[in-house]
């Protein structure tokens, strides 16, 4: 499903290194092969065909041939190609073309490549150890995944499994015996195939990279500790707070905080106030909301105060300060939570004034600390408000759903408003029968209710998930007219919601209906993919007859769901049925996108923060990069507002919806390469493989844990101050392609 399309110093130079030698390496190997024959990797890795025209070229004598096929048989991901990739990982006389074939077993994902990386790992000899302990990661992560809902096998893949478990702890071990000479690529890639593996007391030997001397190594095994919420070598992490690279303290911060270490308060909270990054401080102020303290309430409303102060004083609507005001909003709700504190409460109206009201963040922090308060404010202020800030009144709502303050009289009370405020809102109309019981104070505000504004169809979703929370009685009916909106996004949530009631006849045949035009939408397939997941829960035959007639579908995502849940369900195995993407492109397009290889090609994005230029990386993702240029050629970008900032993590753009749901009526396919995820990279943003279309993300750190998952295409190469300044809500207002 599409829906909500998404996406953990020195480090920093490393990667950058790595960065350029890897675009180096692809340019050199790109340019050496004859343009007729990359078209022809390019089309079949861009329709997903695997066919022996392709297969002929991995025997080629050429090994800029060899590997490039091999990337495309991994990019197509079946599990046909296994036999002959895992015989190049062994046998390829070609050091590069081995590294590419344990990289291309990886992105297929099938445990039947196992055998042969752990073979490589056993030898230290042998090339490609550091991308074969990567794809043992991904394989593990794809057993994991899996063996929730075998019946028959379940032995032989939990051995398997045990296996790939074991060898990638192993592989560590082995590189921390040599750290004269370790393989430095092989221990980073090896600390995320664990945090993708998950191995039972994997603590003791993730902790030993701790003490390393470079701090990309330090930081890569904090994150994979985060991660796990390991709870191993707290005082060393404790130590690393102090550390000289912003990475690694954030990194720390994180780990504190997962593992509740409380002894660390004092420390976590220096760097939550006083920490020069704001990375740090962003990581550290998450970590206190984790060790859920009380005496870190105060002074976090006080350096909020102090942020506020400054914002006020921003000439710009949306100012800086605005990204650490919301994390300290967060880390007070969690750690107030129905505390009703003033100070606390005072401190989020004013934040509220700054923004308009238009962060569902603090909407949700103000309905935890003091519940009754916020239903007495977004009541008595529902004309004024509601009208611009749906999404997040929709969101302080969905808190007060499932709000427990102790006093069983008030919940009820909570969640009947809830119930009459998200109805009166969805249809806009005043609620019939009685308010509810409600202090005096209160009753003002919830007769105001039947005032609404007519909700956006990009709030309808929120609403409905709001009113989904408090399980009224009517929910399955008021989903089931939902299904019929023209907007897909509404439909898709309510088909979403649907399938998380309890299987009934009404449900089912109300979502066969649907699914006709599901079938046929033009520019989103998101309702179809949640109809069809709606329809495989009812479990009998009618849903499963149903689900077969999107094997008929166009599209080929839809045909691979459809596939999927069809097997799930015990209703055959139709995988013959998923056949090649019938893709946009054209021979012009391959050769457009190929012009560009060994070239400088760049766009600058002007924000109503600044300008930040990207350089793109032709080689490695030529499709994907032609794609951003036609549609910032086009002005597709311009005017869009930017609906997601997580600091210390991403900035995401590209939605012309504004709320993560929106693309540009196609999908494009995925060109993961082995580009690794440093501070300033341009990712596509997905929901799923094969999923992007225009939304796209800039890293604020590295994220070792999206390496080889997430299309890299580019980088940011000058303006990152202003990136590290975007807050949601800021816009694009215009990209500049430059092509040299």
């Amino acid at each position: 499903m599409q829906l909500r399309r998404t996406i953990s110093a020195s480090f920093v130079l490393c990667a950058m290194s790595g960065f350029v030698s890897a675009q180096r390496t692809s340019a050199k190997y790109s340019a050496s092969i004859p343009q007729a024959t990359l078209i022809q990797i390019m089309r079949a890795e861009d329709e997903r065909r695997w066919d022996d025209s392709l297969k002929s070229l991995l025997s080629s004598n050429d090994a800029a041939i060899r590997k490039r096929a091999v990337l495309a048989a991994g990019r197509i991901g079946l599990e046909a190609a296994v036999p002959v990739l895992t015989e190049m990982v062994l046998t390829d006389k070609e050091a590069g073309v081995r590294e590419m074939a344990a990289f291309a077993l990886g992105e297929i994902e099938s445990a039947g490549g196992a055998y042969a990386l752990v073979t490589v790992l056993k030898d230290p000899n042998r090339p490609a150890r550091a991308r074969s302990v990567e794809a043992l990661g991904k394989m593990a992560a794809a057993l994991v995944s899996a063996t929730g809902n075998q019946t028959g096998a379940e032995k032989k893949e939990d051995e398997r499994l045990d296996a790939i478990k074991a060898a990638i702890i192993e592989a560590l071990r082995f590189e921390d015996s040599r750290r004269s000479n370790p393989d430095r690529l092989a221990i980073l890639l090896g600390l995320t195939a664990v945090l993708r593996a998950r191995p039972d007391g994997a603590g003791p030997v993730v902790v030993k990279f701790l003490d390393y001397p470079d701090s990309s190594i330090v930081a890569t095994a904090l994150n994979t500790m985060a991660r796990l919420r390991m709870k191993d070598a707290n005082e060393r992490v404790r130590q690393l707070l102090k550390d000289g690279d912003p990475i690694v303290r954030a990194n720390a911060a994180r780990v504190i905080g997962a593992a509740e270490h409380k002894e660390a308060f004092d420390d976590l909270l220096a760097k939550a106030l006083n920490d020069s990054d704001l990375r740090v401080r962003a990581s550290a102020i998450r970590s206190l909301a984790s060790l859920r303290e009380p005496r870190a309430a105060d002074p976090l409303i006080e350096s909020g105060a102090k942020l506020l102060t400054h914002a006020k004083a921003s000439r710009f609507e949306r100012p800086s300060e605005l990204n650490e005001m919301l994390e300290i909003a967060t880390a007070l709700g969690v750690i107030l939570r129905n505390q009703k504190s003033e100070k606390a409460i005072a401190w989020l109206k004013e934040v509220r004034k700054v923004v308009n009201i238009t962060s569902p963040v603090v909407e949700v922090a103000f309905a935890r600390i003091d519940p009754m308060d916020y239903m007495f404010t977004i009541g008595s202020t529902l004309t004024a408000t509601l009208a611009g800030q749906q999404d997040s009144i929709a969101a302080g709502l969905s808190e007060l759903a499932t709000a427990k303050t102790g006093q069983p009289s008030l919940d009820g009370n909570l969640r009947e408003f809830v119930t009459l405020f998200s109805r009166s809102a969805l249809e806009c109309t005043p609620p019939k029968g009685h308010m509810p019981p409600a202090p005096p104070r209160i009753r003002p505000g919830m007769a105001l209710i039947g005032m609404c504004t007519p909700l956006n169809d990009f709030a309808v979703p929120d609403f409905l998930r709001a009113y989904a929370a408090v399980k009224p009685d009517d929910l399955s009916e008021k989903l089931r007219v939902r299904l019929g909106n023209n907007d897909v996004v509404i439909r898709a949530t309510a088909a979403e919601l649907l399938g998380e009631q309890p299987p009934s006849e009404a449900n089912m045949r109300a979502l066969i209906d649907a699914l006709p035009r599901a079938l046929s939408d033009k520019d989103l397939d998101d309702a179809a993919m949640a109809i069809l997941g709606a329809l495989a829960k009812q479990k009998n035959a009618a849903a499963n007859e149903a689900i077969k007639t999107a094997l008929n579908s166009q599209n080929q995502l839809i045909r691979r769901r459809a596939v999927a849940l069809l097997k799930a369900n015990g209703a055959g195995d139709f995988s013959d049925r998923i056949g090649t993407v019938q893709t946009r492109n054209k021979l012009m397009d391959y050769r457009r996108a190929i012009a560009r290889f060994g070239k400088t090609v760049t766009a600058t994005v002007v924000t109503s923060k600044g300008s930040f230029t990207i350089e793109f990386l032709p080689e490695e993702a030529p499709l994907t990069i032609d794609n951003f240029i036609q549609l910032a050629r086009r002005g597709y970008f311009n005017g869009q507002t930017i609906p997601r900032v997580v600091p210390n993590f991403v900035i995401q753009a590209g939605d012309p919806r504004g709320d993560q749901n929106g693309g540009p009526g196609y999908s494009i396919r995925c060109e993961i390469n082995e580009v690794v995820f440093e501070r300033a990279s341009i990712g596509m943003a997905l929901s799923g493989k094969d999923t992007g279309g225009s939304q796209w993300f800039v890293t604020h750190s590295p994220q070792p844990h999206l390496d080889g998952g997430y299309t890299i295409f580019g980088r940011v190469i000058r303006g990152m101050d202003v990136v590290d300044s975007i807050a949601r809500g800021d816009t694009i207002r215009q990209v500049i392609v430059n092509e040299r």
